[in-house]
């Protein structure tokens, strides 16, 4: 017998991911990797929000924001990647260095 799961359950879920995200942010200050794959989590925290609430709405606009929402998440990854490797040729690190 299985359990269905109830929308409380996946929004407690979404905001957490979130939250993860968030703090994966504001804890990291020196790697950029990190701070990306932070970016992510926090997309894939809103994804499962709209999808959530299109589906108690039972209308297909939160589906559309989600897939739109994955494209940018897909064109953001390889855009910040691009940009990581051309600073890591640049300078030999992914570490962020801190200016005075």
């Amino acid at each position: 017998m299985t359990k269905l799961v109830s929308y409380q359950e996946y929004i407690e879920i979404f905001v957490t991911v979130g939250m993860v995200g968030l703090l994966g942010i504001i804890s990291n200050k020196k790697n950029l990797l990190i701070s990306l794959i932070s970016v992510e989590l926090m997309f894939y925290g809103f994804n499962l929000a709209f999808l959530v609430i299109s589906l108690y709405l039972d209308d297909i606009k939160g589906a559309i924001a989600s897939i739109y929402t994955l494209t940018l998440a897909g064109a953001d990854s390889a855009i910040a990647l691009a940009l990581i490797s051309i600073y890591y040729k640049a300078v030999g690190s992914i570490q962020i260095h801190e200016y005075n």
